[in-house]
Order: C-alpha cells, then sequence, then structure tokens
C-alpha cells in the first residue's frame, strides 16, 4: 500500500510525534511506502508531496509545528477540488489518506469519505475543542506556555501594582484560558461560553487592588462583553469562513484603566502557544494517535477519526467527530469562579 499523510489547519506541537508514529508503524510492520503532502489540503490537489523513509523522523519527535508544512485551503472552495484531489492520488498511487487536523481539515475528510476516498482522520487542536476526543494533542503544550507566561507576568505585575491581561488563544471554546487561568492562580478568566460584564470585571479588579494585590485578567480572543461583538484583527475570512480575531485584551486593557484609574497593560500571546517543542503529554499522545490511525487503515475502517475516552483510543465516525464543538461547560467555569476577585 501507499498511504499519504499529511497536516491541515493551524500548526501545533505534536504534529511531528504523530507523522513519526505513522511512517514507523507503516513501515515497520506493514511494509507500506508513506507519502507526506505538503501543507495540508493543498498538497493533495497539486501533487507537491515525498516519500518519508524512517531516516526522515528519525529526529523529529521533539520538534514543534510540521515538517510538511500546512496551510487552512478547503478544496471545496477551489475549482474542481475534489477532482484534483482525486487524479492526484490516482496518478500518485495513494490507496488511502491519514488527515492530521482539527474541525476544518477533518470537515473536509468527512465529505471526502462520503465521495468514496479513504480517509482516517487524526485529531489535533490547541483549542481542545473538537467534541469526539477527551483531549486533543497540543493543548497541554499551550496551557503549559500560557501558564509560564503568567506566572512570569505576575512578578512584574506586582512590581508596578498594575493589571495585566493576558489575551490567549480561544475563538469558540476557552478551555485554553480556562486552564491557563486556573494554573496561573488569575484573578479573572472570561471564556467565549459566557458573555461578561465589564463592570463585574471592573468590580473583581477593584477588589484585588484594595487587598493589595495587582490582578491578573485571562481572557479568550473569542470571548464577548455583555451586547458587543467579537473583536477582530481584520474583517478578512479564509478558506473555511473564519475571521481573524484578536484584540479583546487590549480593549479590555484600556477599559479597566479608564474606569479604575489604574495602570492596565494588555499581553497578546498569540502563536507562541502554538509553538516550540511538545510537553511529554502531547508527544505521547500525539505518538499514540498515529499509531492508532494505522491499525485503521490496515483494517480498512475509513471515515473514523481516532479518540481520547479515559486513557483508551478508540474510533468514532467522522461524522460524530465534526458535528459539534466541545466548549466549556457552565459547572466547569462555576468552579473557577471561586477565585475571582
Amino acid at each position: 500500500m501507499r498511504v499519504g499523510v499529511l497536516t491541515g489547519g493551524g500548526d501545533c506541537p505534536g504534529l511531528n510525534a504523530v507523522i513519526r508514529a505513522v511512517v514507523r508503524k507503516g513501515i515497520e510492520t506493514h511494509g507500506w511506502e508513506i507519502v507526506g503532502f505538503r501543507s495540508g489540503w493543498r498538497g493533495t490537489m497539486t501533487g507537491e508531496s515525498r516519500v518519508l523513509g524512517l531516516a526522515d523522523v528519525e529526529e523529529i519527535l521533539t520538534r514543534g509545528g510540521t515538517i510538511l508544512g500546512s496551510s487552512r485551503t478547503n478544496p471545496y472552495q477551489e475549482e474542481g477540488g475534489v477532482d484534483r484531489i482525486r487524479a492526484v492520488l490516482a496518478e500518485q498511487h495513494i490507496d488511502a489518506l491519514i488527515a492530521i487536523g482539527g474541525e476544518d481539515t477533518l470537515g473536509v475528510a468527512k465529505r471526502l469519505t462520503d465521495e468514496g476516498i479513504g480517509v482516517v482522520g487524526v485529531p489535533k487542536t490547541i483549542d481542545n475543542d473538537l467534541a469526539a476526543t477527551d483531549y486533543t494533542f497540543g493543548f497541554d503544550t499551550a496551557v503549559h506556555i500560557a501558564t509560564e507566561a503568567i506566572d512570569r507576568l505576575r512578578t512584574t505585575a506586582e512590581s508596578h501594582f498594575r493589571a495585566l491581561v493576558v489575551e490567549v488563544m480561544g475563538r469558540h471554546a476557552g478551555w485554553i484560558a480556562l486552564h491557563a487561568g486556573l494554573a496561573g492562580g488569575a484573578n479573572v478568566i472570561l471564556v467565549p461560553e459566557r458573555p461578561f460584564s465589564v463592570d463585574q470585571v471592573v468590580e473583581w479588579v477593584e477588589r484585588r487592588f484594595e487587598r493589595m494585590y495587582a490582578p491578573i485578567i485571562v481572557v479568550a480572543e473569542g470571548a464577548l462583553p455583555e451586547g458587543g461583538s467579537e473583536v477582530l484583527t481584520s474583517g478578512e475570512k479564509d478558506a473555511f469562513g473564519h475571521v481573524r480575531l484578536g484584540g479583546i485584551g487590549t480593549w479590555l486593557a484600556d477599559e479597566i484603566a479608564s474606569r479604575t484609574g489604574k495602570e492596565s497593560r494588555a499581553v497578546v500571546l498569540g502563536h507562541v502557544q502554538r509553538g516550540g517543542t511538545p510537553t511529554a503529554y502531547d508527544r505521547v499522545l500525539a505518538t499514540r494517535f498515529g499509531l492508532h490511525a494505522v491499525d485503521a487503515v490496515a483494517d480498512g475502517d475509513f471515515g473514523v477519526m481516532v479518540a481520547l475516552r479515559g486513557t483508551d483510543i478508540v474510533r468514532v465516525k467522522l461524522a460524530e467527530a465534526t458535528a459539534e464543538l466541545k466548549t466549556v461547560p457552565a459547572a466547569r467555569y462555576e468552579e473557577a469562579e471561586v477565585f475571582f476577585g
């Protein structure tokens, strides 16, 4: 067999660990030839690919990003995109695809499977917002990076007795904000699932100042003030219809400063959360996902995604995996509220 592998959507730590596992098991257990497609779904349309041997994955376990490159290309938005994929797969004698990505990449995988192309999905997103799996790799690393940043910012905030607003990633789900905020001892955590009152945030901030401490506010990029709208970096949309978010942290810091009279600063972590070496947890999870994706291909079980349930890796239908986002439940947010102010 010749099996293709690609990484689509936003990059994150752990992608190379999946690729390594697919190549190692595919070659050493099954004797397959593994072909890596460049730049996500774009590579399957252009044919840009390379054969991956054991030597190519020897030292990539600890590397962040992806050796295959990534993009947010949507073949269903490209003229003749699916036909081009069929032609490339036929020309390169590809028998199956392993697609590593989040909701958008796996949404394409599901539609291609419906059209008769054999695809197995691997869940990847630092937002941890795929409902069919308990955790996605990349999330743990992003939380560690954000937590370390909060720890560092706390000391400078206390030194100058100012409020610091830390903006983290999270378009529709606030898992990074929730976990990093709790781990970093944030005094306010704001998530997309719960529109926030600026008055209430200011009250919490002032309460912290009254105790002679500098407040730390963690806000997800997709968080919304009550009656307000998302803060956009630009009005442009990507191939999947997503606008680029960013700026809620700066906006909120300005509001806090004007209402309290206290100095306030915003720090946007942005793509720092995506980069660097994956944590041990993400390396292990990504490796297990890759191994089980190979098993699914070997079984001819296409149209599925490998997922973590408890400590077991299971298979779920791509339709289930992409049906809805996993958002922060009210009960989980209420746990964090104990520490606000």
